[in-house]
């Protein structure tokens, strides 16, 4: 049975491979940073993101949706890693939502690969934000659990990237949104062509 999380509350993992499985209002981006155990970023490697959606033991989508499944393998991970977080963060120029409150909450889902669920989160309480560190995956004592985070930044992907220690922060969260803007942009079907005049 799936452990429904409020805020700050943690699971345990009893499984390594597992999917994260996220529900929102409107298109958002999914991304994953693994940082040390304070959480902190060695470095732009440290993030899978739709420019870069493939790190070792983790693999995130290419685009902004309202629904995503991103693969973790938390066995794969390089032991340097101690927190695995996933964030949302909403897109500028494709939808209308500019806010997380504007919006129904987004809901996050960790799962077993047949889908059965370990743990869920529903982020309430979003106001002004338009990104949000949703869940973490952490190693404690040698083994892995998952807690419910919430933390919204109203200043967006930049101010999260940057609070997560990345000294690239402002060109990583441009060099993301340029590619979310091109896989935006295959994501449209082409125009029929127009009939020639004669």
């Amino acid at each position: 049975m799936t452990a429904e999380l409020v805020r700050g509350q943690n699971h345990a993992l009893d499984r390594t491979r597992v999917e994260i499985r996220i529900t929102a209002g409107g298109p958002v981006v999914a991304a994953v940073t693994l940082g040390d155990a304070q959480g902190r970023l060695p470095g732009t490697e440290a993030v899978a993101h739709p420019g870069a959606p493939r790190r070792t033991g983790i693999e995130v989508p290419r685009q902004a949706a309202a629904e995503h499944r991103l693969a973790v393998d938390l066995g794969a991970l390089p032991d340097a890693v101690h927190r695995v977080s996933v964030l949302l963060a909403l897109p500028t120029g494709i939808g209308a939502l500019t806010t997380f409150g504007a919006a129904a909450p987004p809901s996050v889902r960790v799962t077993d690969l047949d889908g059965t669920g370990l743990a869920g989160y529903t982020l309430t309480g979003l106001g002004a934000e338009s990104a949000v560190v949703a869940v973490e995956l952490y190693r404690r004592a040698g083994a892995w659990k998952v807690r419910a985070v919430g933390q919204g930044y109203a200043d967006g992907l930049a101010a999260l990237l940057r609070d997560q220690g990345l000294p690239q922060a402002a060109e990583l969260a441009a060099e993301i949104e340029e590619a979310v803007g091109r896989g935006h942009a295959r994501a449209v079907p082409a125009p029929a062509p127009a009939a020639a005049s004669r």
